[in-house]
């Protein structure tokens, strides 16, 4: 039996997992995330109850019921930092005894579903619709971390690879793909490969006071072509939610709301009205 040493795994006095502050009671199967912390109570004022409301720096989390079934959102903040922190934390809660540290025998599968807001990357992806990622594109790097096998997309990895040209001092690009169980109960939602960057500005391609150094960075991606998948929009956190939830043995998916398109140059006049119509839409296919 493998017990999980103290500085592996921090716990708070209560016995709970250290940032996102829970236990397994407090979480259901069940679970939507989202970045920003207001968005958990826009997503749980269509409950019918809420259980618990627990807060631990950017950490929101309300567990409640919506048509019957129990279901938990989670805010996790910004970046693929935060989603280790998220996913890691979430399946210690569910299938490590917090009590005693092992490791349970019998592991638990959570359904986790991120809710998010994505610029397009293609001319014909319009602003206020939704897009589901059938692959997470990660440029942040986190994956390489870990040691798993078969979770990475190696032959298109690789093609995105060349394809780009991806400068050697960047960390090298990988992609995982969704979660088919999750893939098959969303199947009405245009689909397309999620690019994850490791910041908001140059990392996606803005400009500011400093240039980018990949000056055409959104050419490379809208040109890239693989087996029918082609990238479709850029956030910052499935790449390591898809990579994470496949080496844990949970079901993974993301689908996001475009408030942008960064080749048309258009904006979203009302997002959070989209918003609100995505989170109606997910919770019913819960």
């Amino acid at each position: 039996m493998k017990v999980i040493k103290d500085t592996e795994l921090i716990l708070t006095p209560e016995k709970k997992v250290y940032h996102l502050n829970l236990s397994i009671d407090d979480i259901a199967d069940n679970i939507i995330i989202v970045g920003d912390q207001s968005r958990v109570k826009q997503i749980s004022k269509h409950f019918s109850r809420i259980d618990c409301v627990i807060k631990n720096r950017e950490f929101v989390t309300q567990t409640g019921e919506y048509n019957g079934k129990r279901v938990s959102v989670l805010s996790t903040g910004i970046g693929t930092d935060n989603i280790d922190i998220v996913m890691n934390e979430l399946d210690a809660a569910k299938n490590i005894d917090l009590e005693t540290r092992a490791i349970n025998t019998n592991k638990k599968s959570l359904n986790i579903i991120r809710l998010g807001t994505s610029g397009a990357l293609q001319k014909d992806i319009d602003v206020d619709s939704f897009i589901m990622a059938t692959h997470g594109l990660g440029f942040d790097g986190l994956a390489h971390f870990y040691k798993s096998k078969n979770i990475i997309d190696s032959k298109m990895s690789e093609a995105f690879i060349n394809h780009s040209n991806w400068p050697k001092n960047l960390a090298s690009p990988y992609i995982v793909s969704a979660s088919e169980k999750l893939l098959e109960k969303f199947s009405e939602f245009k689909k397309g490969i999620t690019a994850t960057a490791s910041g908001f500005y140059a990392p996606q391609g803005r400009e500011l006071r400093i240039k980018p150094a990949i000056e055409d960075l959104h050419q490379k991606m809208n040109t890239f072509q693989f087996k029918g998948n082609r990238i479709t929009n850029f956030e910052m956190e499935t790449s390591a939610l898809y990579f994470l939830g496949k080496s844990l043995g949970h079901n993974t998916l993301t689908i996001c709301a475009i408030i942008g398109n960064r080749i048309t140059q258009r904006q979203s006049k009302d997002y959070k009205k989209t918003v609100d119509k995505l989170i109606l839409a997910i919770l019913e296919k819960l």
